[in-house]
């Protein structure tokens, strides 16, 4: 191990506050202590890996960032200016979105109809009398995420349950773009997808990355974490062990990190 492969929360950006930021936070369920201590921080036009083992604490850490759970320590930032987030609610507001693994998209709808479900567009027919859904507007402002996503589908009136892994989860990102957020929060992104699909969603990270957001990517495969990211947060047993600079280390070593068999703990535990 060498020092220039661990770093902490270095950034090539870090002249300015991270987007995201995340200090000391701890988090237990009544003797289960998940979360210790644990910092991280995340850039605009950066995309950050965050792996571990099962247990590890990766999915309290995203739950508390996305407002499932409110942590019992710490402080988060967004750009630098302390937040507080005790609702789903709260951090959408703040500009982060997440898109879990489930996806939550409705089957039985069509693309527009998911991307607009519970926020839909409306236009007025008699001032203060009577308005209707815009599907003008909103099939418009449908096809031109997409088309900055670079997203192929069929047709933008295709249902969803007709569109393919890798759409369905471009489309599941799509509808968080459409809230225009800071951060977004990506739950094993490439799981279950076939080779084709996981190109499609691992392009479609990458351009969230030129769009200037701050990108977070919780994986088991490495082989996506190191093709599409610029640092990766390690976890174990609620701590975090060790960021690294993708480009500076190798999956052995990360993977070292994540079992314990190698000594980065002992170098750079929180």
């Amino acid at each position: 191990m060498t020092e220039a492969s661990i770093s902490l929360d270095r950034s090539p950006q870090s002249d300015r506050p991270p987007t995201l930021e995340l200090r000391n936070i701890s988090k237990s369920f009544g003797g289960v202590r998940a979360l210790k201590n644990v910092d991280f921080a995340a850039y605009a036009g950066e995309v950050m890996g965050l792996v571990g083992d099962n247990g590890a604490g990766k999915s309290t850490l995203i739950k508390t960032i996305s407002g499932a759970y409110i942590p019992d320590e710490g402080q988060i930032l967004i750009d630098g200016q302390p937040v507080t987030i005790q609702s789903p609610q709260d951090s959408t507001r703040l500009g982060i979105e997440t898109v879990y693994q489930d996806l939550a998209l409705c089957d039985n709808l069509d693309v527009v109809a998911n991307l607009w479900l519970g926020r839909e567009a409306y236009r007025t027919v008699i001032p203060g009398v009577l308005k209707t859904l815009d599907e003008t507007e909103m099939e418009r402002q449908t096809i031109e995420v997409l088309r900055t996503l670079d997203v192929k589908i069929p047709s933008v009136r295709s249902t969803v349950a007709s569109l393919s892994g890798g759409q369905r989860q471009c489309i599941a990102v799509a509808k968080t773009i459409l809230r225009q957020p800071k951060v977004v929060l990506l739950d094993e992104p490439t799981a279950a997808l076939g080779v084709a699909q996981t190109r499609q969603v691992l392009n479609l990270i990458l351009r969230l990355k030129q769009q200037g957001l701050a990108v977070v990517v919780i994986s088991h495969n490495l082989h996506d974490v190191f093709e599409v990211t610029d640092r990766i947060t390690v976890m174990r047993l609620g701590q975090r062990i060790a960021n690294f600079t993708t480009r500076e280390t190798t999956p052995e070593v990360v993977v070292g990190a994540i079992t314990g068999a190698s000594n980065v703990g002992a170098h750079d535990a929180i």
